[in-house]
Formats: C-alpha cells, sequence, structure tokens
C-alpha cells in the first residue's frame, strides 16, 4: 500500500474518532440539560403539592364543626353544610 493512502485512511480514522468524541459531548450536554429541567418542574409540582395540601388541612381546621365545605372533596356533604347555613340565619 502507498504511504498516501495509508495517511488518507488513518486521517479518517482519526477525523471519525474525534467527531464522536465530539457528537458524544453534544448529546450528553443536551441530556443533561433535559434532566435538570425534569428535575425542576417535577420539585416545583411537589412543591404545588404541597402548597395545596396545607391549604386544604388550614381550611379543614378552620370549620370547628366539622362541616367541610370543599364540594370536590370526598368527604363533603351536602346535608349537613344546608343544616349549617339554616343554622347561621
Amino acid at each position: 500500500m502507498s504511504t498516501t493512502l495509508n495517511v488518507a485512511r488513518y486521517s479518517a480514522l482519526l477525523s471519525g474518532v474525534f467527531y464522536g468524541i465530539y457528537h458524544r459531548r453534544s448529546l450528553q450536554k443536551a441530556h443533561d440539560q433535559d434532566k435538570e429541567h425534569h428535575a425542576i418542574h417535577q420539585r416545583e409540582q411537589l412543591i404545588a403539592q404541597a402548597k395545596d395540601a396545607w391549604r386544604h388541612k388550614q381550611e379543614s381546621a378552620k370549620g370547628s364543626d366539622g362541616v367541610i365545605t370543599n364540594p370536590e372533596d370526598p368527604r363533603f356533604d351536602l346535608e349537613k353544610l344546608v343544616a349549617k347555613w339554616e343554622k347561621n340565619l
């Protein structure tokens, strides 16, 4: 084989290796950014859930008579709520 052909082959091989390293780094960087964004979004979602749970707990603690006024709550009882309103009138 001629030396020119060997130089061209090894040049192509080394350039392919360096391109692979560069490409891998760019993909890893994009993946790391996506992972960080997902972690931030997950933390924000957990904080929002905790705030909702705290607000719900505070609202249920306010009503010392035990009547739940939130219709989304599974323990909501319309008859008790109407009775409370009638008592307040």
